[in-house]
């Protein structure tokens, strides 16, 4: 694919016939992939990768996640377009830009000052709903705009879930989604809340960068950490 996106159409296409062929049926979630083209979110020196089905850096050691995945994931919440979304990890903005088409309302945060201002100007490109973006710990959650209907996370989180954020669930039904597991990988694992109890499921092993917070990884923990593309 030209470095200037021109002619991307064909291989959007193809892409989204890999993530078919994967498990992804939810035809609202494969046509918001096919209305938000990738690679204005990829870096312009991997730009010829960004339909194929793989994590590409984006800066700061954080990466786009695989296409398949970002689809699996976003069909796990179930999304009708009524929802309240809160989103771990703005990264790119891609996974936002998803996420924003299929649901009512979604605030991302992402502690990389510069992740979020580049998120802003790639998703600037999309006539998309507002958005509210945070900088900040997104282990914390964001208690203002609490309770959430969905939360996903897209980094990987320790084995214990951040508390925070499953404070911040609606009781009644309300997702949260995330890897959680060893550094090395992670279960991808949908936990959902019903009162005082959550019930947990788990989709197979994925591999994030790591969440990074006062309930997560400590940097401590993580340093020397890297992603292999």
């Amino acid at each position: 694919m030209p470095a200037n996106g021109v002619g991307y159409e064909a291989q959007l296409e193809a892409m989204l016939e890999q993530i078919r062929a994967k498990g992804v049926n939810d035809e609202r979630v494969l046509d918001a992939m096919r209305r938000t083209p990738r690679h204005l979110f990829v870096p312009e020196s991997h730009r010829i990768y960004a339909y194929d089905d793989h994590a590409l850096p984006i800066g700061a050691g954080q990466t786009i996640s695989q296409p398949s995945l970002v689809a699996q994931m976003t069909q796990l919440l179930e999304l009708t377009g009524r929802e309240h979304v809160l989103e771990i990890g703005t990264g790119s903005g891609y996974q936002t830009a998803i996420l924003r088409r299929l649901c009512a309302q979604l605030t991302t945060i992402e502690r990389f000052p510069e992740l979020t201002l580049r998120a802003l100007r790639n998703l600037s490109l999309l006539e998309l709903p507002p958005i509210t973006f945070v900088v900040g710990d997104g282990t914390c959650g964001f208690p203002p705009y609490a309770p959430y209907d969905c939360i996903l996370v897209t980094a990987g989180a320790p084995p214990k879930p951040p508390q925070p954020l499953l404070q911040q669930l609606r009781p009644d039904g309300g997702k949260l989604l995330l890897p959680l597991g060893p550094r090395e990988y992670q279960l991808l694992t949908r936990l959902t809340k019903h009162g005082s109890r959550v019930r947990a499921k788990t989709f197979g092993e994925c591999r994030f960068v790591p969440l990074v917070g006062k309930y997560g990884w400590q940097p401590s923990e993580v340093e020397g950490w890297r992603q292999d593309w």
